[in-house]
């Protein structure tokens, strides 16, 4: 990115006769734009800097389900236990803690845990405390008014469907408001450029809630469907009623995080049966696997956080799977997702090197004129158009190329970080290329490829450096971004470093190219 900003490009040029023209300091123009620049850097480090949140005392009053048979369920993504009411410990068997560590990621663990029942009025309803009694598959339960509770559990990959058949044996009208509950205990990680925390779906409308939003207050919508969860960077858990006219809360409470939702009161009249169902998605932020929840929960393949460049984010993503199916190696993915994207771009910068080419030509002209017409502004101007139009060049041609890799590095970025399948992806001596290089080699070689690139840009100087030449002063300032560069990306994403790296070593095939060419 800043290889289009050195002394001979369009932009340079332009900000050096631009400050000539108004005789400003010779630093100002790259001062200002290195301002911004490390400012827009700071703003985004502050927004998406790690967040640590405090652990209060468990001040909630738990009830005793220790009586509650347990029963243990599994499909060939998920194994997960049922504790009457109650779903936990759900194990994602195809994804492992860490690349060292083989135990299976463990969602809704410890204290955390799924809820799905009935609020019931007129008789009484089961509880968490409630023992169920398991038949062919179902668990059944009568109350004392001869009521009948029939309970049934499947799953599809990383969904679970509960579905709740209720018989009324007495001789009166009888309602049941369905409720579903996550309860998840303070074990929250924030992540540096993702949103963490609760997500709520209401009248189609997705809205994400940091877990510092949910320590000062609670929150409640009124909706017709939708679901309610917490997201992490690579996983959610979210649940759905399959009822009509919900109420969703989102509440913090002692060391408890609750995501809650209640429908409105379905009527059984006598002797009849009525039948309620609940879905929970608890597995990875993957695009295929929340293509096949969205069956069950409509809206959930929108829950990925893919950022402002979401309509980049998501076909990279989708591009790189690709390559790597076919390399079966992520690392390899990104260098040939970044050579199939400078080729792309090749046409663009090929006209931005011709150009900066162009405007080393141009110097001794340029210098001439800005001497010639330093008091006279509007004269100064006319003469430096016609420079540039008998060298059928712009002093902003060198800024195109620049400016398409900006959405494209953050779009990568954010790839990078929400992709489960980038997470534990290893590269020669790189274990995990959605985490910094824990060497710092890449930002290293990155640096000095960013380097290279800016010496081959740079013309000869046949002459000492004249500290009032502005165009001089910018080089020599520029010169230090690679240093600057380096150590910003040492704790950026291995991926990302990777992509930048291998991307300035094909400028500088390219610049070299073309020079050799233009000879």
């Amino acid at each position: 990115m800043v290889q289009y900003m050195d002394k001979n490009s369009g932009f340079a040029q332009w900000n050096a006769n631009k400050n000539a023209s108004e005789k400003k300091s010779p630093f100002s123009g790259f001062l200002w734009w290195f301002m911004i620049f490390v400012g827009v850097w700071w703003i985004l480090g502050v927004l998406m800097a790690p967040k640590t949140t405090e652990i209060a005392n468990d001040a909630t009053p738990q009830v005793d389900i220790s009586a509650v048979p347990v029963v243990n369920l599994e499909n060939e993504d998920i194994k997960f236990q049922v504790q009457g009411l109650r779903i936990s410990d759900i194990e994602l068997k195809k994804f492992n803690v860490s690349a060292s560590d083989k135990v299976p990621v463990t969602l809704l663990a410890d204290k955390s845990y799924a809820e799905f029942g009935l609020v019931a009025n007129g008789t009484t309803a089961p509880n968490t405390a409630t023992i169920w009694t398991e038949k062919n598959g179902a668990m059944t339960w009568r109350n004392s008014d001869g009521v009948e509770f029939t309970r049934t559990i499947t799953t599809d990959q990383y969904t679970i469907q509960v579905s709740d058949t209720i018989k009324n044996n007495t001789g009166r009208d009888l309602s049941f408001a369905p409720y579903g509950r996550i309860a998840r205990t303070n074990d929250v990680q924030n992540s540096a450029g993702v949103s963490v925390g609760a997500i709520a779906y209401e009248n189609n409308d997705l809205e994400r809630i940091d877990w510092r939003k949910m320590d000062k207050r609670s929150f409640a919508y009124t909706t017709t469907t939708g679901f309610i969860g917490f997201a992490d960077q690579y996983w959610e858990t979210v649940l759905a009623l399959n009822v009509p006219d919900q109420t969703m809360t989102l509440k913090k409470t002692s060391d408890i995080y609750g995501a809650d939702v209640v429908a409105h009161a379905q009527t059984i009249a006598p002797g009849a049966t009525g039948n309620i169902s609940y879905v929970i998605y608890t597995g990875p932020l993957e695009p295929s696997a929340l293509d096949t929840a969205n069956k069950y929960i409509n809206g959930i393949d929108n829950t990925i956080d893919y950022g402002w460049f979401g309509f980049l984010a998501r076909p990279m993503l989708w591009f790189i799977n690709a390559l790597n199916s076919l390399v079966l190696n992520y690392g390899v993915a990104i260098i040939l997702m970044t050579l199939i994207l400078r080729m792309l771009m090749w046409p663009l910068t090929r006209k931005s090197y011709t150009s900066m080419i162009a405007m080393q030509k141009m110097q001794p002209e340029m210098q001439r004129i800005q001497k010639l017409y330093a008091n006279d502004k509007m004269r100064l101007q006319m003469e430096m158009m016609k420079l540039y139009q008998t060298h059928k060049t712009s002093p902003m041609s060198g800024c195109l190329p620049m400016l398409i890799q900006i959405p494209i590095f953050f779009a990568l970025y954010k790839a990078l970080l929400v992709s489960v399948q980038m997470r534990s992806a290893n590269f020669l001596w790189i274990s995990d290329l959605a985490v910094m290089d824990p060497y710092f080699i890449l930002p290293i070689l990155m640096g000095a490829t960013m380097w290279l690139q800016q010496y081959l840009q740079s013309p000869s100087r046949g002459k000492a450096f004249n500290k009032n030449d502005i165009t001089a002063q910018t080089q020599k300032m520029m010169r230090w971004m690679p240093v600057l560069f380096t150590i910003m990306f040492a704790w950026m994403p291995a991926g990302l470093v990777l992509y930048w790296t291998v991307s300035n070593i094909f400028g500088i095939v390219q610049m070299y190219a073309i020079k050799k060419a233009g000879k």
